[in-house]
Formats: C-alpha cells, structure tokens, sequence
C-alpha cells in the first residue's frame, strides 16, 4: 500500500471539493443580487395610474 500516494489523493480530494463548494456559493451570491436588482428595476417601472381608466365611448 502506498500510504503517500493516497494521502495525496485524499488531500487533492478535499482541496476540489472546498474549490467547487466555493465556486458554487459565489454563483449562488451573484443570482441573489441580480435577482434583487431585477425587484429593483420592476418596481421603479411601475406607473399606479396607468390603465386606472378605460374610455370605452366610440
């Protein structure tokens, strides 16, 4: 058995998983501020007067 060679597999291992988990939670931040963003910009297009009255007089 090649007690070295594994401790290095096992510590490569680790290190992806930490570097994926880390990617991963930078993705997630960025989707939750452009999700806000996008709330943002929703509610300052919206106009509270507008379709308040119909004229339906041909």
């Amino acid at each position: 058995m090649d007690i070295p060679a594994i401790s290095m597999s096992v510590a490569q291992s680790g290190l992806a998983q930490a570097v994926q988990l880390r990617v991963l939670s930078m993705a997630k931040d960025q989707s939750t501020q452009q999700g806000q963003q996008m709330v943002q910009m929703m509610q300052q297009s919206v106009q509270p007067n507008l379709g308040g009255n119909l004229d339906i007089r041909g």
